[in-house]
């Protein structure tokens, strides 16, 4: 049995919140071996920055900053940290992360628990190893102006962000989805530019969405965010919809992440990538967990592509296991680059790849 698999099932034998805290402690003590790998044609110029590869981790594994390097060191060719609020929050009552083993996804419930600007921040000052690390920020469940929590986010980490990710699509903060709203999204996204634009860096920021909106809610979207400057949005967040599962905790509350979510989250990137033209930088999330549903969002209409619930099922070898098999589809096809490879779905994707 290989070692991977044998911390998968130690792993699995803890609670969920238990087994992703000792992941984090075997990162940041450099018990899990790294993974070095460099191919040009996998690297990716997206929103004004180079990518090694187009493989990220998706914010919510590291919610504190604690491992951002040790994550690059597996693969991955960026790491979102988060999502950070400006006071630290404890979040919702344990337990509230389930695992569906039987769909190879989890329900969470988390609340955008973390430690707060103040510790990710000084974590952020002390990194000493270069690579490209994002900052997911988003509003304390009490703030009165959840708004100005956004701009105090992109003010405190504009410095030492590579991007920043606006989330205004986590299920489990009461009334945060509200800010996809026409009106609200237009003072966000308004809020969040103005106060990047007193910075002395400005990074790209991106808008992390739902895949829990229809074709009208999309098409606002996708005007707003034209309209804003920003340069990116991030598809998708967790899904409230519970399509037909196995495991007899389905019927959880919360946000619901891994194989059930690949099929509608890629649908509504292709459905984004048709409005917003080709320009705009898209990174596709939900349900990667191999080098095929990888390719399949890049051919949706991604440039980059996030994952974190593949993880927790596959193990820490997972990046490896997708750059490979990326950069086999290009040996195989020919093609120079994943550039050529986006978009070469949209149409399927976008009509409900079915």
């Amino acid at each position: 049995m290989r070692a991977g698999t044998i911390a998968q099932k130690l792993l699995f034998g803890l609670p969920p919140e238990t087994a992703h805290g000792v992941s984090i402690t075997a990162l940041r003590s450099g018990l899990v071996p790294p993974f070095s790998f460099r191919d040009d044609r996998l690297a990716v110029t997206a929103a004004g920055l180079t990518f090694p590869n187009p493989l990220g981790m998706a914010a919510g594994y590291d919610k504190n900053a604690e491992v951002p390097d040790a994550l690059l060191r597996l693969g991955f060719g960026f790491a979102e940290v988060g999502t950070v609020t400006p006071l630290r929050q404890p979040g919702n009552q344990k337990p509230r992360i389930f695992r569906l083993e039987d769909d190879a996804a989890v329900i969470n419930r988390l609340g955008f628990n973390n430690a707060g600007h103040d510790v990710v921040f000084q974590r952020l000052v002390a990194r000493r190893s270069p690579g490209i690390v994002g900052v997911n920020i988003g509003a304390n469940k009490e703030s009165p102006d959840r708004i100005a929590d956004y701009r105090l986010g992109v003010g405190r980490f504009a410095a030492l962000a590579s991007y920043i990710t606006v989330n205004i699509s986590s299920p489990n903060t009461p009334g945060l989805r509200g800010l996809q709203d026409p009106d609200a999204l237009h003072r966000l996204l308004t809020a969040v530019t103005e106060e990047r634009s007193r910075q002395a860096k400005q990074p790209p920021i991106f808008l992390k969405i739902a895949p829990d909106l229809d074709d009208s809610a999309l098409e606002a979207i996708a005007a707003s965010v034209l309209q804003s400057g920003i340069e990116g949005m991030i598809i998708s967040n967790t899904t409230i919809a519970r399509p037909p599962l196995k495991n007899r905790q389905a019927s959880e509350t919360g946000g619901l992440s891994g194989k059930p979510l690949f099929h509608p989250s890629t649908v509504v990137l292709a459905k984004m990538r048709r409005l917003v033209g080709p320009e705009l930088t898209l990174i596709g999330v939900g349900g990667v967990d191999t080098a095929e549903t990888a390719l399949d969002k890049i051919q949706a209409g991604a440039d980059l592509v996030q994952l974190y619930t593949g993880m927790i099922y596959r193990g820490a070898g997972i990046a490896e296991q997708i750059l490979r098999g990326l950069q086999f589809e290009l040996q195989r096809s020919g093609a120079p680059n994943l550039r050529h490879l986006r978009d070469s779905r949209t149409e399927f994707w976008a009509s409900g790849g079915i």
